[in-house]
């Protein structure tokens, strides 16, 4: 890190270093001084992580934590050894500043009292503040993790929605991710703090049995000499590690139930107590009562109840100022002059729009189970990969005028599409191949119309044995969505959508762009896209589509003819869709006669470009030839049957069929790449009274 100290920067050997020397010492004998130097480091190590902890925001931005738990721990138990060495070995002798401070002053030299402070604060440690923080240390990492799935569906649910922007949903995601590593981790860590406890009694009981043994047996003390100065010795060394360890153990409970906040523990402390006025006026009331009370320190009640009462009325005070200061802003800005409420908002309309009944709402919710949102976020992506269309945020909210357990589709506030669920129930549609027959209630299932019945969840296996395909309410909304945007990407495209394409495109092919916009406006790039898109053609390849607009703008502005020559140079792509397991392209021919009829009968409108002025009954004539090979194709099992027409007259054919034949497919000759096979299923012939 640049500016850094060059100590700072080289924190990681140092860090190993620290490592390797506190093995050593678990092995090596070392002097006094150093001793006494390592014991104060581990002191003022505990104050240090107990400080940090309480001023971290977030639990997880102190997430070196468990690692220092660790080696803090390991650290300890080495000064242990350590100091147990050298006591064993020095005896009376012994000079460690630190011990036998802790020996004679802290407990006053008697090694009962000494006994006695040391198995308190060893039960204090161990029953209380070791065990709490062991077990909020295992609930924090099953919550956490538990909850991280619910979390992560939000986060998906806002950027679906435009709530936030890409950035913002990594870094939220990494938030999460950060945080469910703290608090496993910790989890795991907080086993260490257990163990260290228990070390440091087995520890003390060691070296007071041990001096005995070295005092009594080895040197021929007398046993009221080595009983006092063993105990002393081995409580000294037992406090002096034990108080570092009840700092850091202390620390570890509070930051695994420190919940996420902007503010440290003290500023959260300060501001939630004082939050209360009325709270300390009762608490100095009790207070005050408790003089009365026979035996009770007066004094104390009386500054505690007095210290109390001042410091609700002060906040009392400072709250009703704040209350004025709002008040006389309200006041002001009622005074100044009144701008007429803008109206603007209620006039726009979004692009996409999914209303439900009151009843569906559980669809939509994440803590409900519902899986709405995350489909529509997977809807947004297959729209980019199979047409390469931008699909803007799609709104999705509650509509009270709908029946309870309707919803509603919109594009551009205009219902598109409707339909009716039960919840908690499944819908079965007849696949084709049903073998048994199932109870159930019967209706019209609104993505294709076909008939379908509901049934309960718990019929499903025998549904899905029976052949009947099997879907939930989530599956229904969104087949039905994704429908509705294929045949409606037309109206969808917009041209701040078509911008951010050729946008993307410029990124990598800038020349490409810089030669197009030259000759060729937004909108009339958005025009010949919505024609591809009308015939669910994807412009994903819009590198191809923009270089052949830039090729063939400069013969014309005609964006029908425009299309044509964008459609030739996506044959392969186009053709490819309707090929079958051979590579051959079954197609439904024309007969001359009708595509004579039709060319002749073409005018170009200064709006509408291609307008066929058919009579009525040739129109219907040419109709109906075309709607009875249509249908004859698919008795012969065409899965998509496509017309093969002249280039002249393939934009009206589609014009004409659209309204009669669902996503009809209408290819010129021109389209048909030189390696694909066409074999002719079925031909559109004219009657031969017509003729």
């Amino acid at each position: 890190m640049k500016g850094s100290p060059v100590w700072m920067q080289k924190s990681d050997i140092l860090v190993g270093i620290g490592v390797i020397a506190i093995v050593v010492m678990l092995v090596i004998p070392i002097p006094t001084f150093l001793l006494d130097l390592f014991l104060a480091i581990s002191i003022m190590l505990g104050l240090l992580i107990l400080m940090i902890v309480m001023f971290v925001h977030k639990s997880f931005d102190f997430s070196v934590f468990p690692s220092l738990l660790l080696i803090s721990t390991v650290f300890r138990l080495a000064l242990n050894v350590s100091s147990t060495r050298m006591i064993l070995l020095q005896g009376t002798a012994f000079d460690g500043k630190i011990i036998k401070a802790f020996g004679n002053f802290v407990v006053g030299g008697n090694y009962v009292v000494g006994s006695i402070v040391f198995i308190i604060l060893i039960a204090v440690q161990f029953i209380v503040i070791t065990k709490g923080a062991t077990r909020t240390a295992e609930v924090a990492a099953r919550f956490t993790l538990d909850a991280m799935p619910g979390k992560q569906m939000s986060i998906d649910s806002d950027l679906s929605n435009g709530i936030i922007t890409e950035a913002e949903a990594v870094a939220r995601r990494s938030e999460i991710r950060k945080e469910a590593d703290f608090f496993g981790a910790m989890d795991g860590a907080s086993k260490f703090v257990q163990g260290d406890v228990k070390v440091g009694i087995v520890i003390v009981l060691i070296n007071v049995i041990g001096g005995f043994i070295v005092g009594m047996v080895i040197r021929g003390e007398a046993f009221d000499v080595a009983l006092k100065t063993y105990t002393l010795l081995s409580i000294g060394d037992g406090l002096v590690n034990q108080i570092p360890s009840l700092l850091i153990t202390t620390a570890t409970g509070i930051i695994v139930t420190r919940a996420v906040s902007d503010e440290n523990l003290g500023k959260q402390l300060s501001t939630q107590f004082s939050a209360h006025p009325r709270a300390l006026f009762i608490t100095a009331g009790a207070l005050g009562l408790c003089v009365f009370i026979p035996g009770f320190p007066k004094i104390s009640m009386i500054l505690l109840s007095a210290g109390l009462g001042s410091l609700g009325y002060v906040l009392t005070k400072s709250q009703e100022k704040a209350r004025d200061i709002v008040e006389r802003g309200e006041k002001e800005s009622a005074l100044r002059e009144h701008k007429p409420e803008s109206v603007l908002p209620l006039i726009q309309v979004d692009p996409l729009d999914v209303e439900i009944g009151y009843n569906l709402i559980p669809l939509v919710d994440p803590e409900q189970g519902g899986t709405l949102l995350e489909r529509i976020t997977n809807i947004r992506r297959r729209s980019a990969v199979d047409m390469g269309l931008i699909v803007p945020p799609i709104r999705i909210r509650d509509n009270m005028e709908l029946e309870p357990e309707d919803y509603s589709i919109l594009i551009k506030g205009v219902e598109i599409g409707r339909g009716t669920l039960k919840v908690g129930k499944l819908m079965a549609m007849d696949s084709g191949d049903v073998k048994d027959r199932i109870q159930g209630e019967e209706f019209i299932e609104p993505v294709f119309n076909l008939s379908a019945i509901w049934i309960n969840p718990d019929a499903r296996d025998s549904a899905d044995s029976s052949g009947y395909t099997v879907v939930d309410c989530p599956t229904i909304i969104a087949t039905h969505l994704t429908e509705i945007i294929k045949s409606h990407a037309n109206e969808i495209l917009g041209r701040q959508e078509v911008k951010q394409l050729i946008d993307n495109v410029n990124n990598d092919y800038p020349a490409v762009v810089s030669e197009l916009n030259e000759k060729l406006a937004v909108g009339e790039v958005q025009k010949v896209l919505q024609n591809l898109l009308k015939e669910r053609v994807s412009i994903r390849n819009m590198v191809t589509i923009l270089e052949t607009l830039a090729t063939y703008a400069d013969h014309t502005k005609d964006t029908g003819i425009l299309t044509e020559h964008v459609r030739v140079s996506l044959s392969r792509q186009i053709v490819n869709r309707y090929l079958d397991r051979l590579k051959n392209l079954s197609v439904i021919t024309v007969d001359p006669e009708i595509e004579s009829m039709m060319r002749n009968s073409i005018y170009d409108d200064p709006m509408e470009g291609k307008i066929l002025g058919l009579d009525p009954d040739s129109h219907n004539v040419i109709l109906k030839s075309m709607i009875d090979a249509f249908n004859s194709a698919k008795n012969k099992g065409v899965a998509t049957p496509v017309f093969l027409v002249s280039p002249h007259i393939r934009s009206v054919l589609f014009t004409m069929l659209e309204r009669e034949i669902p996503a009809p497919v209408v290819i010129s000759y021109n389209e048909i790449p030189g390696s694909v096979k066409v074999s002719v299923a079925v031909s559109a012939l004219l009657p031969a009274a017509v003729k």
